[in-house]
């Protein structure tokens, strides 16, 4: 088996998946492998947007207008670099978290996909499915669900 070459992860801007940021980052570094930082993002009109922060409350973070998702990336490719990756790509992708990660790591030629574990044992999750369980079944390469939650 040969060393990852090309590790993706995805960020929503949440402590969590800075979490699997950062465990993306150690095994890339670790691999001499480049690390692409995905972040999913649908845009909003800013009325929409301040509606939806107010009803989410602390689930805010989950909205995001493509300047968010840029500020993530930014912060997540920071957190990435102190982990000893040397080097990071940051892409964000207008579409729903499962298509983004999937065709993004198709597109990059991923040879892993990280993702933290949040919503995985939730009862949403189990009922609607949850972005962990959904990549691991949709990607068609190696998947690392890292505990983050």
């Amino acid at each position: 088996m040969t060393a990852y070459q090309t590790v993706l992860v995805g960020t929503d801007g949440s402590e969590s998946s800075f979490t699997a940021v950062a465990s993306a980052a150690r095994l890339a570094a670790a691999c001499k492998a480049e690390l692409v930082v995905v972040c999913a993002y649908s845009p909003m009109r800013d009325t929409e947007l301040a509606v939806a922060q107010d009803q989410l409350g602390r689930e805010a973070y989950q909205v995001v207008g493509s300047a968010p998702a840029e500020d993530t990336l930014r912060t997540a490719a920071d957190r990435a670099r102190a982990h000893g990756v040397a080097a990071v790509r940051s892409v964000a992708v207008q579409d729903e978290p499962v298509a983004a990660l999937v065709r993004t790591a198709r597109e990059c030629a991923a040879d892993l996909v990280v993702v933290g574990n949040r919503g995985l044992r939730s009862l949403a999750g189990r009922i609607l499915g949850s972005v962990p369980s959904e990549i691991a079944r949709k990607a068609g390469l190696d998947v690392l669900i890292v505990h983050t939650t």
